[in-house]
């Protein structure tokens, strides 16, 4: 029997984005698929990832002091990092560039490794993830992150079965409050004014207000703004559910409003129709909903999408859209032309190669160079699709002269 190890040291979102490659190695049904990840995210992939063996460690040290988290780093993952490297793994899927990640990698066998491996004392990336950190520098012609994820095996499961379609599953609407950062989430007296349409339209369920701990007091700001009708079947649940409560509370909605967060990728691995706000650094082409029929908002400028360390010069202008009068009768009636400048709508499809954002409403002027981009990746990975005319000159953006002088790489080396 065959041993798959997965190494996933990223938050939240990065593991629920994670789950085609999971299927993939779990689909060749000829071995044991490993997981090894943050600690804190332990309960939630064993519910998401039940036929994945997980190998916990503390790569974030969430609730520790620097100190103790350097404590438990050294004591406990010393004794994680012995079990890893007892067993023999037949491939390793490195998927984080972090020093925690080279360490990892230098445990095992070079040659087993994909993506970021640990080589001589050397850090040495696959030809795969160098070419991302190219296309990095082209970002309005990315793709999904969970497709690049994937397309480190050459037989990645096809992208329709990964999620599963979105269907409402219950009355409630769900309103995730923020994101990691500020700058990519809707204010609170946007959300008020989106809860109050909402909540007048559907007459049956409630408002589900979601969030960590440190939004619980943005969840009790944005109640006392609702006028009683609304606020009366709001709740508040902010720093009020674990895991498994998360999970239970979207089961029971039709819709969730959310900004680019790790409860829309939940969201969306449980079906539930995701409606997603994106502006300043997030970029529905690189980290939107996976799946088909959800909704996406992209906040469209010349600026963008931008790096969020770096201040705004245009004092958050990509925000506009979101708050003309015309963006809730958009978002309520659908109506292409009520959609504001500066904002594209659009609805997520699955095509041969991954995940496809189909424009609802807008004007998109990057398609057709998305479009090229990834059926130069699909030929790259082996799909046998038709170059466009700019082949060549991606071709000279992605590749370096030692691609085509030295051996492949180990996932080009893969067969279906």
């Amino acid at each position: 029997m065959k041993h798959y190890l997965v190494i996933q040291l990223a938050r939240f979102g990065d593991l629920l984005q994670t789950k085609r490659l999971l299927a993939t190695l779990l689909a060749r049904g000829d071995g044991q698929v490993h997981l090894c990840l943050d600690n804190s995210l332990q309960s939630l992939a064993t519910m998401v990832f039940p036929q994945v063996q997980l190998h916990p460690i503390t790569a974030h040290g969430t609730g520790l002091s620097r100190e103790q988290a350097y404590t438990v780093m050294f004591q406990d993952n010393r004794s994680a990092f012995a079990e890893l490297k007892a067993r023999q793994f037949d491939e390793v899927y490195n998927l984080n560039f972090s020093p925690l990640n080279f360490r990892l990698a230098a445990l095992f066998d070079p040659d087993t490794v994909r993506g970021h491996a640990w080589h001589n004392g050397q850090e040495i990336s696959s030809q795969w993830a160098r070419m991302a950190m190219q296309w990095s520098r082209l970002r309005r012609q990315s793709i999904n992150l969970v497709d690049f994820w994937a397309y480190y095996c050459r037989d990645a499961v096809a992208p329709a079965t990964v999620n599963p379609k979105a269907t409402p599953q219950g009355d409630n609407i769900g309103i995730v409050l923020s994101g990691r950062e500020s700058r990519r989430s809707i204010p609170l007296e946007l959300l008020s004014k989106y809860a109050t349409a909402l909540a007048r339209l559907n007459k049956s369920g409630r408002i589900l207000l979601l969030g960590s701990l440190s939004e619980k007091h943005a969840g009790k700001t944005l109640l006392k703004s609702l006028t009683k009708d609304v606020a009366e079947k709001t709740d508040n649940l902010a720093g009020k559910t674990d895991w498994k409560d998360l999970v239970d509370a979207l089961g029971s909605m039709k819709q969730i409003l959310t900004p680019d967060t790790g409860t829309m990728h939940l969201a969306a691995h449980l079906g539930i129709p995701v409606t997603a706000f994106f502006l300043s650094s997030a970029w529905c082409f690189e980290t939107g909903p996976y799946g088909e029929g959800h909704t996406v908002f992209q906040a469209i400028r010349d600026c963008l999408p931008c790096l969020e360390s770096d201040p705004c010069p245009h004092k958050i202008a990509c925000l506009n859209g979101f708050a003309d009068p015309n963006f809730i009768r958009f978002m309520i009636t659908e109506k292409t032309e009520l959609v504001p400048p500066g904002i594209n709508a659009y609805t997520t499809q699955t095509d041969d190669f991954g995940v496809d954002n189909i424009l609802l409403a807008g004007n998109d002027p990057d398609k057709a160079a998305r479009d090229e981009f990834k059926k130069f990746l699909g030929r790259h990975v082996g799909q046998g699709c038709p170059l466009g005319d700019n082949a060549h000159q991606l071709a000279m953006k992605m590749y370096r002269d030692k691609d085509w002088a030295t051996r492949p790489s180990p996932e080009s080396r893969r067969i279906s």
